[in-house]
């Protein structure tokens, strides 16, 4: 009597189809996160009586007008601004960028100014509007 031998089961693994599910996965969140927009929103409202020390204010108008302590800049002009006013601070630890952007700014122009305020290692706060009663 001849017996057969059972069919040995190969302990490797495929990988071909575990890579094409990820791939798979890949293009669905790529296609998925551009179809993703950040709104206009409006600033806070705060009936808080604190107030913060103002070292450098930037402004941001909705016609897209920038403005650094009270005079018209350009965007670009931002970052070396910011840096040559940080170099006149005697206390750069406590360095403040005061961001006040108007009703209806696209909250990239805000992000803008807080990323130069994060390479800068400098503190930066969004101005609320006072709560009327």
């Amino acid at each position: 009597m001849s017996l057969k031998k059972r069919a040995k089961i190969s302990p490797e693994f495929s990988m071909s189809s575990l890579t094409d599910i990820i791939f798979l996965l890949l293009i669905f969140f790529m296609l998925t996160s551009t179809m993703v927009n950040l709104d206009n929103y409006d600033l806070p409202e705060s009936d808080s009586k604190t107030v913060a020390p103002v070292n450098i204010t930037i402004g941001i108008r909705k016609d897209n007008t920038w403005q650094f302590n009270g005079n018209t800049i350009l965007k670009n002009q931002i970052n070396s601004k910011v840096k040559k006013a940080l170099a006149l601070q005697k206390n750069k630890k406590n360095a403040t960028i005061t961001i006040v952007a108007e009703k209806g700014v696209p909250f990239k122009n805000v992000m803008a100014v807080m990323e130069v305020a994060n390479k800068l290692k400098m503190r930066a706060i969004i101005a609320t509007k006072p709560i009327t009663k």
